[in-house]
């Protein structure tokens, strides 16, 4: 048996609470996925605590019930290590940094449907999960910027073998430059080669997208993650002035520059939306990807954190 407490506000996770130890998660949702699904799409996130989930092999073994759906990190933009099959650490930025909300791969053509967090050891201050309700961000945002962003779309550059981010034998999981084209030709990208192993990929994506299920539209993209005013300043002038110049930019999808004060409002938005709950080791975050974004606040001491990705969806 377990207790489902709904969540009291947007973007806050319903709490399943396994009522005895040793209950598998596994086993409770493959009993119970026509409600979860219900509570992903309406609040767009579902806490699992207190079951039976301590380790990698354990997690492994609850996001098994989308074996079917499961899905490599391809084309990622933040560098994690692979644990097990289809299961990866969250991402390997330095404790005292904040990653910004986000909908993963929002910035792609194709994206998971569903997000799957385990947290083994919790940190020992901070590094929370926090989560805003893409719906209400793009409520948020101005009816110009909305116009602007929707009739352009948005449009992305990243460079790999810079020596600034990542690779692009780590991004698309292969050392095997064919096996990169391809991916790309088969997902809308520009894929330029450059000297000494580099690569430039460039992709005009939607800033706006609709829910497969719900038919809501929500705010669905990356641009104020990729745009360089999330650098500061002094780092931005520097790189913008060097030969290495910016391992990502983003621009309207028609090439006009994104102004600061439009990556602004997109931050207040976020911000105002933003919620965060304090994990507990065993805890087991399902998010659906659409309806939620998620970021990581600073921590200290140690934090484990898994991530696992299903349902590859797209708007076409």
């Amino acid at each position: 048996m377990t207790d489902l407490t709904p969540s009291a506000r947007p973007a806050e996770p319903v709490v399943v609470t396994a009522r005895h130890s040793g209950l598998k998660l596994g086993d409770w949702l493959r009993s119970n996925t026509a409600a979860v699904q219900t509570h992903l799409h309406q609040t767009g996130a579902v806490l699992c605590r207190g079951f039976a989930v301590g380790t990698a092999e354990d997690f492994a073994e609850v996001v098994a019930v989308d074996a079917d759906d499961l899905l490599d990190y391809v084309y990622g933009g933040t560098p994690r290590t692979r644990e097990l099959d289809k299961v990866y650490t969250s991402t390997e930025y330095p404790a005292d940094q904040t990653i910004a909300q986000h909908n993963e791969l929002s910035y792609a053509s194709a994206w998971p449907a569903k997000l799957w967090f385990c947290c083994l050891v919790p940190a020992g201050h901070g590094g929370q999960t926090p989560l805003a309700d893409s719906r209400r961000v793009l409520e948020r945002i101005s009816a110009q910027s909305r116009e602007r962003f929707e009739r352009h779309g948005v449009m992305y550059t990243r460079e790999f073998g810079l020596g600034v981010g990542l690779a692009w034998q780590q991004a698309f999981e292969t050392t095997d430059r064919d096996a990169v084209e391809r991916f790309c030709a088969g997902n809308g990208i520009r894929a330029e080669w450059g000297p000494n192993d580099t690569l430039r990929t460039t992709q005009v994506c939607q800033a706006v997208a609709e829910h497969p299920v719900t038919g809501e539209r929500v705010w669905f993209n990356q641009a104020h993650m990729f745009h360089p005013s999330t650098l500061p300043r002094s780092v931005r002038e520097s790189l913008l002035s060097s030969d290495i110049g910016l391992s990502r930019d983003v621009c309207y999808g028609d090439g006009t520059p994104i102004g600061d004060a439009e990556m602004d409002e997109v931050r207040r938005a976020y911000e105002a939306e933003t919620r965060s709950f304090d994990w507990v080791a065993g805890d087991v975050l399902i998010v659906d990807n659409m309806l939620v974004a998620h970021g990581r606040r600073p921590y200290g001491g140690s934090r484990r954190v898994l991530v696992a990705m299903s349902g590859m969806t797209s708007e076409n």
